[in-house]
Parts: C-alpha cells; sequence; structure tokens
C-alpha cells in the first residue's frame, strides 16, 4: 500500500511543479485539476470521502471551470 502512496505523492509533487513552471496557463489548469484527481484518490485510499466529495465538487469542478473561462476572458486583452 505505501507504494501506491508513494507513487500518488509523487505524481501529485510532478503535475504541481509543472503547474507551477509552465509558460502556457492552459496547460497549468489542466496539470492542477490533474493534481486534484490525485488528491481525490488520495483521500478514497485513506477512507475519507466526505472530504473527496468536497474535493470534486470545488476543486476539480467549481475552480477549474471558473479558471477556464477566466482566461478565455482574458485572450483577447493580450
Amino acid at each position: 500500500m505505501e507504494i501506491i502512496y508513494n507513487f500518488l505523492l509523487f505524481f501529485m509533487v510532478i503535475s504541481a511543479a509543472y503547474a507551477l513552471f509552465t509558460h502556457n496557463l492552459l496547460n497549468s489548469i489542466i496539470a492542477l485539476s490533474i493534481f486534484s484527481a490525485n488528491l481525490i484518490v488520495l483521500f478514497i485510499i485513506l477512507q475519507a470521502p466526505d472530504v473527496a466529495l468536497v474535493e470534486v465538487i470545488v476543486s476539480s469542478g467549481i475552480s477549474t471551470g471558473f479558471f477556464i473561462v477566466t482566461i478565455n476572458k482574458l485572450e483577447g486583452i493580450e
């Protein structure tokens, strides 16, 4: 079981670093969404389904949607 934890944590660090250091904003949002999906899987493995459900709704759903809408509106300003 520790191999799965370590794999998820490693993949979370990689996706967070990619989201932080990429220059394309859409790729950064996708990496942040992948980070959130890994966090959801980790919460489910740790037997915290209520926290995982909140993470699905807030982080993967609402925040990603707001980021994408904001970036689409800002493309004309550049």
